[in-house]
């Protein structure tokens, strides 16, 4: 007997049904059962991203309302410039000669002090940009800009080609978290504070992922510590802010971290997938 439907003249009808068609039935033949330890792992990166998103936020509030001076915020921007780009150099040590790694921290200097003068100089545009425009429409607007951050983030971990070659943050969740930050910045009182909020969301949103995401390959201490010391830094700014936010935010991350998990485990034992012979054929292709 041959499975074919296209042939016209067969010994058996249409509506035939062998007797040993259900023992050729599998249930859930690729299924691979999580383990919860390995998807509290998995969801460190978006811990860490959203624990970015409250430590901008919670450093937007204290410079409007002038309790974080702005120049300690740039000295710290830089501090934590350099010691990312460090890390980041440590990781990725490519270079053949002493020559192309000088060639490049130049490159990176270079770069770092145009992004500076560029900032310098629209500051004080940002700070009018939205001087038309009432603060309850820049409160939601930066709301929804961070909630399309959050979702169109790249939280997967690097291949083997993107290690090699390096890659590209998604373009349209750092656009909507710098147009989060120019809406915010833009009710800052002064340009100094403009400057100081925009250069730190430039490390949070556009320089920070690249390191977070390359992290995301070492070890389980490191990606550990590193969302002990984001989550500990965001639970201590939001708590200095209100308590009502810090509980909010201690909210998500229990959620987050350890609830999504254990959710994702309890619905595992109602997956049923039945797959036999009469399943449309998978083409392999190598």
């Amino acid at each position: 007997m041959e499975k074919v439907l296209w042939k016209s003249q067969q010994p058996f009808p249409d509506n035939f049904v062998p007797a040993d068609f259900l023992s050729l039935l599998k249930k859930n033949p690729n299924f691979r059962p999580y383990t919860y330890s390995s998807l509290v792992l998995l969801s460190t990166p978006i811990t860490q991203h959203l624990a970015s998103i409250f430590i901008f936020l919670s450093v937007f509030v204290h410079l409007k309302e002038q309790s974080l001076d702005p120049r300690t915020l740039i000295w710290l921007s830089v501090a934590c410039f350099i010691l990312g780009y460090l890390l980041w150099s440590f990781l990725n040590q490519t270079h053949d000669t002493p020559h192309a790694a000088i060639n490049d921290y130049l490159k990176a200097f270079k770069s770092s002090i145009l992004i500076f003068l560029a900032l310098m100089s629209l500051s004080p545009v940002l700070r009018t940009l939205t001087a038309s425009t009432s603060s309850d429409t820049i409160w939601a607007l930066a709301a929804i800009l961070f909630i399309l951050n959050a979702i169109l983030a790249d939280y997967s971990a690097p291949s083997e080609k993107e290690l090699s070659h390096g890659r590209l943050i998604p373009v349209l969740s750092m656009n909507a978290a710098v147009s989060a930050s120019v809406v915010l910045a833009s009710r800052l009182a002064t340009d100094i504070a403009v400057f100081g909020l925009m250069l730190f969301s430039i490390q949070s949103f556009a320089l920070f992922p690249l390191l977070r995401h390359r992290l995301q390959t070492s070890p389980v201490a490191v990606q550990a510590s590193l969302t002990a010391c984001l989550v500990m830094s965001a639970t201590w700014l939001t708590l200095t802010l209100s308590q009502r936010l810090a509980y909010m935010y201690a909210l998500v991350f229990t959620s987050v971290t350890f609830c999504a998990p254990g959710l994702l485990i309890w619905a595992q034992k109602y997956k049923n997938e039945l797959r036999g012979p009469w399943d449309v054929a998978v083409p392999r292709v190598n």
